[in-house]
């Protein structure tokens, strides 16, 4: 079966996340998504455990479900388009590693997934004896990455470890400011034992795949949401049984179960490109090159983004297309959708959070929205300003300014309000 899956994200006990990140919220929210099985987080911290204990009970093979008197209150407040999507929890952590390592502070963050609250138990007893895990939901642990790899594959031979992000600058594997040039170099005589990289949101597969090392690895995108209406704006696609065994070894082996990814655009993530936040300095590769990585307005060293890292490292060109049997398909997320069209700029907006209701009541779950239902029957259900703009979504005619020094990128399927008004002129209102 088809399943959308989302490995990274997380709790409310996480530094700058949404206190409405509770396992209650994320499954509401997940099946107004269209996600079938979803990282729990954040299962290094004490009280979090202790909830997802309480709240959680077995369902299918290494996979929980929220327990009746929980999601049973969560239902009563959906509509029955997105009621009975079939939703799971697995069991995630994101650890933030800070140490030394060849003369050099290495910064890098990495996933670990597991089947069973006992070997998270015994995860989370070997972590405590290095650092505090009370202190955040990603706990911050001055041990090497390679160590946190041998914690994971002593406790649980089925457990699933994943560098996160790799590209970002500050903290990932291959990091422009803190990270290694080589998985090889990262993880020793253990770099075999990587079997899968995490995208982030400011790198495609694409990208990824003009990386020799990376090409022999399976490639997964998650959301990392901070908040409930953030979870799968990246995901990934799984053609397999729901039972972690078939998804976690489908995604080592990289085999068919993997059929592909849901990709944020790179350009909107906001390490994309080069520049500097602070004076308003955004640049492609080329341009930093010839500014020799100094910002022409402050002198200062400009941030390095994704692309100008994947240059450096890249043993194939910019232009190189991977051959490959995987789907990658790009989405902009609903909400963004309908507040272009509405000319509303916050997707938090009373408008948008109501008419997006609507549309998923209506149509069924974002995902089924955004990438299924023919445009011909959007149009018939009296959506035909939302039919347009997904329809030129799927065709891939958008318009782009790319993400820098951690200020987010913009997608729009209308390159501005005269385009937009010329395309939906003489369409009805949207809702």
């Amino acid at each position: 079966m088809d399943l959308i899956v989302d490995l990274h994200i997380h709790s409310h006990f996480s530094r700058a996340t949404s206190k409405s990140m509770t396992p209650e919220n994320m499954y509401r929210w997940a099946k107004i998504k269209g996600i079938n099985v979803l990282a729990t987080a954040d299962f290094t911290h004490p009280d979090w455990f202790s909830e997802l204990r309480e709240k959680l009970e077995p369902a299918e093979p290494g996979l929980f479900k929220l327990k009746e008197k929980y999601s049973k209150q969560q239902n009563e407040k959906l509509p029955k388009s997105v009621k009975n999507n079939v939703m799971r929890f697995i069991l995630s952590v994101e650890i933030s590693n800070i140490y030394s390592k060849n003369e050099k502070v290495r910064k890098l963050h990495n996933n670990i997934i597991t089947p069973s609250f006992e070997s998270a138990s015994e995860i989370n007893a070997r972590l405590a004896e290095i650092g505090n895990l009370k202190a955040d939901g990603r706990p911050i642990l001055g041990m090497d990455s390679k160590e946190l790899l041998k914690i994971s594959l002593e406790t649980d031979p089925d457990n699933l470890f994943i560098p996160s992000h790799i590209w970002t600058p500050w903290f990932s594997m291959f990091g422009s400011k803190s990270g290694f040039d080589s998985i090889e170099e990262a993880f020793e005589e253990l770099a075999s034992e990587i079997k899968v990289i995490e995208t982030g949101l400011s790198s495609d597969p694409y990208m990824n795949w003009r990386i020799k090392e990376i090409q022999k690895r399976a490639i997964i995108s998650s959301s990392d949401a901070h908040s409930p209406e953030k979870l799968g704006r990246e995901a990934n696609i799984m053609d397999c049984k729901l039972d972690y065994f078939d998804i976690i070894n489908g995604i080592k082996s990289n085999d068919k179960r993997l059929s592909g990814t849901i990709e944020f655009y790179p350009e909107e993530g906001k390490y994309h490109y080069d520049g500097h936040r602070k004076c308003d300095i955004c640049f492609r590769p080329s341009e930093t090159k010839k500014h020799e990585g100094i910002c022409p307005k402050c002198s200062k060293p400009l941030v390095k983004g994704v692309q100008y890292r994947v240059d450096e490292l890249a043993d194939k060109p910019e232009d190189y297309i991977h051959k490959t049997n995987k789907i990658v398909e790009y989405i902009i997320p609903l909400a963004e959708i309908i507040a272009e069209i509405e000319g509303v700029k916050s997707i938090k907006s009373k408008t948008v959070t109501r008419k997006y209701k609507e549309v998923f009541s209506s149509l069924g779950d974002e995902f089924t929205i955004l990438r299924e239902i023919p445009i011909l029957e959007i149009e018939k259900q009296g959506y035909k300003e939302l039919a347009i703009a997904i329809k030129k979504l799927r065709n891939k005619e958008i318009y782009v300014e790319p993400g820098y020094d951690g200020v987010y990128g913009t997608i729009k399927v209308f390159e501005n309000q005269k385009e937009k008004s010329s395309e939906l002129s003489g369409q009805s209102n949207f809702l």
